[in-house]
């Protein structure tokens, strides 16, 4: 049940209202050209922004920009390379009104994406460098907080022990408290189980299986989960064909009290997320045409 009660983020300007039952959506565009995930390759800044304003036309509260993916088969990129990726391209969508994230570990990256008037600073190194912290204490953006007990870009699979759930919540705690001694505030904070990273298929079933628990930090859990490998695993199925498994994990996590839902396909999430509503009794049943034929059947052309 959705039974986390409601969250406030505060960003850059304003505070985000975070309702049980109603995340946000938050849109994944790959600046880069390394992630695993991506059927089609934006090579222009012009697609790029093109794909992420269709994104926010598809129904994204927040668009989460990367020039770097996590995946450990290439190099990191050099951060000036990383900044010509993302600044960009954050600059024009902020222009345009849009509340955007920026997917890094590098101080200077963030540095130059503030700068550029992004909001959120969606950090997948568990605060390796203390310095993205220092950006988010200066700036006042939002800061997430992702478990990890990998170096970036570097394999490794702990043995938790059997206790993968517990080192989550433990690390993630610790990172609060270091994001805190920093100078973040703590309403600027988002925290991230990390599926996939550092972990086997297995493992994070286990943490996605006890997502409520995060619940307890008093901070907005954001839910990637996204073709993820974990998917893969379960539905023998390649990244391109993990919608419907997607989905599937990401009703559990909205159950689970997520508040932020971080996707490719968002339009089929939006849709997700109208229907349970719904069903869930929290939106009203909406009015529609009832001579649209559209809405009945398939008719041939």
């Amino acid at each position: 049940m959705t039974g986390a009660g409601p969250l406030t983020l505060r960003i850059p300007g304003r505070e985000l209202s975070l309702l049980p039952g109603r995340p946000l959506v938050m849109g994944i565009v790959n600046a880069g050209s390394d992630s695993f995930s991506d059927a089609v390759r934006h090579a222009s800044l012009g697609q790029r922004f093109d794909h992420a304003m269709g994104l926010v036309a598809d129904g994204a509260d927040l668009i989460d920009v990367g020039g770097e993916s996590g995946v450990t088969y290439t190099a990191p990129t050099v951060p000036d390379v990383e900044i010509e990726l993302v600044a960009p391209l954050v600059a024009r969508l902020v222009a345009e009104g849009v509340t955007v994230s920026v997917d890094t570990w590098k101080p200077e990256v963030a540095g130059a994406a503030v700068e550029a008037g992004a909001a959120i600073l969606n950090d997948v190194s568990g605060l390796a460098d203390v310095g993205l912290a220092d950006v988010a204490a200066r700036s006042g953006c939002a800061l997430v907080l992702m478990h990890t007990r990998a170096r970036p870009k570097q394999v490794s699979f702990p043995d938790y022990g059997g206790r993968v759930v517990e080192d989550v919540e433990s690390f993630l705690a610790d990172r609060i408290e270091l994001a805190r001694s920093r100078g973040v505030d703590f309403g600027q904070l988002i925290v991230d189980p990390g599926p996939d990273f550092a972990k086997t298929p297995s493992e994070s079933a286990d943490v996605l299986r006890s997502l409520a628990r995060l619940r307890r930090l008093g901070r907005p859990v954001l839910l990637p989960v996204s073709r993820k490998y974990v998917i893969g695993a379960i539905t023998g199925r390649p990244p391109h064909e993990r919608l419907a498994g997607t989905l599937a994990a990401l009703g559990h996590g909205v159950a689970a009290g997520a508040s932020i839902v971080r996707v490719h396909d968002v339009a089929a999430a939006v849709d997700y997320l109208a229907v349970r509503r719904v069903l869930d009794g929290l939106d009203p049943f909406p009015d529609f045409d009832g001579d649209d034929e559209r809405l009945k059947w398939i008719r041939a052309q």
